[in-house]
């Protein structure tokens, strides 16, 4: 099987938003999403939709897609080094039910998808962005969480899976402090071991050191209208 590589058809200057592959390519920068009137047929099933953020190399999606072929799967990365190398393993791999966006989370989740279409989200090892000045690089805000809340289903779940214990009280604070969200675990909010969860890259880099992963979920809860 020719593994096509990842191909953009224009220049930086001319960048838009673009389909290849069962890929979409989102440029950086680029404000005129609502320009785009293509539209995303994301997969030929309609099984579930399942979300992984922070994609980086795809281990644990292409992992998911293979062994759980009833479900599909959005694969979301901004880098595109692991973006060629999650494009290139759908390809090997000719997973039908995996599909790869190349660009920012929030740019995807705003503007590409409907409300109340995604059955889970996951989140896994987010960059903390340590430093206080680069805090706002962090994807966990309160505006993003308000745009997984549009997209989810009812009762749906949003995973986050971290080593970082700053950032780990961070997005415990956050999600609970949207009304629109409920933890699944009591106080402390979060579990160190999830059957089955399976693992990533930044899963085996983070246990050789002997961190501590940390599991949080929080359930979408329906207020009523108006909330």
């Amino acid at each position: 099987m020719e593994i096509k590589k990842l191909i953009l058809p224009f220049d930086y200057e001319n960048r838009k938003p673009i389909l290849l592959d069962r890929l979409l390519y989102i440029p950086k920068f680029y404000d005129k999403h609502e320009s785009f009137d293509q539209k995303i047929k994301m997969f030929d099933e309609n099984f579930p939709v399942n979300i992984e953020y922070c994609s980086g190399n795809g281990q644990w999606i292409i992992e998911k897609a293979k062994s759980n072929p009833n479900i599909n799967w959005i694969a979301v990365e901004m880098k595109r080094i692991r973006v060629e190398k999650i494009f290139k393993k759908m390809q090997m791999y000719n997973l039908k039910n995996l599909f790869i966006v190349f660009g920012k989370a929030e740019d995807f989740t705003n503007y590409y998808l409907s409300e109340n279409c995604v059955d889970q989200v996951f989140i896994n090892f987010p960059d903390p962005w340590p430093k206080k000045k680069h805090a706002k690089n962090r994807i966990i805000k309160p505006d993003f969480i308000d745009s997984l809340r549009r997209i989810l289903k009812d009762s749906s779940i949003v995973t986050l899976v971290t080593d970082d214990d700053n950032y780990k009280d961070q997005m415990i604070e956050k999600f609970l402090n949207n009304v629109n969200f409920d933890s699944v675990y009591e106080k402390p909010y979060y579990s160190t071991d999830i059957e089955d969860f399976g693992s990533s890259f930044f899963d085996d880099f983070w246990r050789r050191k002997n961190k501590i992963i940390k599991y949080l979920k929080f359930k979408k809860i329906n207020r009523g209208r108006g909330i």
